[in-house]
């Protein structure tokens, strides 16, 4: 009665995490525009070809990548990686991984482009962040300990616009906390004593 996928399915979504990790690495090294296909199927040890079998094109297999490091985010943050109070751990991680945070950094901004494979992935994340984001404020208010004279959804584009925007800084200047910087933007939020 386990929810353990079973024989060649198991195998295809195992092979397929494999192939995640793999280009995952492969992309935090070389950058998107150094990274081939061919390279990743070299380093998994498989023919090109394969790969398709997983992923239509390399824009695909970047969103993929990009989902599956928000999955784990979420799974190492219980399952919702929207809670502010897991901002300053996510960025600590994203310290730890600098190759995978510039990868995001670069793919958000060029998938504004809504014939970019990642326009809806990103596009999504957004809506489904700030909506959590800001239900996670809107909560804090209730308790009284988040500053009410600013609506939870405008909060909420503040508390991601300072991510993300630390984020890049950090990129530039890796003596730049991001997790101090999102401390910092909480306390300005949170109510005085």
């Amino acid at each position: 009665m386990g929810t353990k996928p079973q024989g060649s399915y198991a195998k295809g979504v195992e092979r397929r995490r494999d192939l995640l990790r793999i280009a995952a690495e492969v992309f935090a090294a070389e950058g998107f525009e150094g990274t081939t296909l061919k390279l990743v199927a070299e380093r998994a040890g498989i023919k090109e070809a394969t790969l398709f079998h997983y992923f239509s094109g390399k824009q695909d297999l970047l969103t993929a990548v990009l989902a599956d490091r928000d999955e784990q985010n979420s799974t190492r943050h219980g399952g919702s990686p929207g809670s502010l109070a897991d901002f300053p751990g996510i960025a600590e991680h994203n310290e730890r991984h600098p190759g995978l945070t510039a990868l995001f950094a670069v793919a958000s901004a060029t998938a504004t482009r809504p014939d970019h494979a990642a326009h809806d992935y990103f596009r999504n994340r957004y809506s489904w962040l700030l909506r959590t984001v800001g239900q996670d404020i809107a909560e804090a208010q209730a308790r009284g300990e988040i500053r009410t004279d600013i609506a939870p959804e405008d909060a909420a584009r503040l508390i991601v616009g300072v991510f993300d925007g630390i984020q890049l800084q950090w990129l530039y200047d890796p003596d730049v906390s991001m997790p101090s910087a999102l401390a910092d933007i909480l306390r300005l939020l949170a109510v005085q004593a």
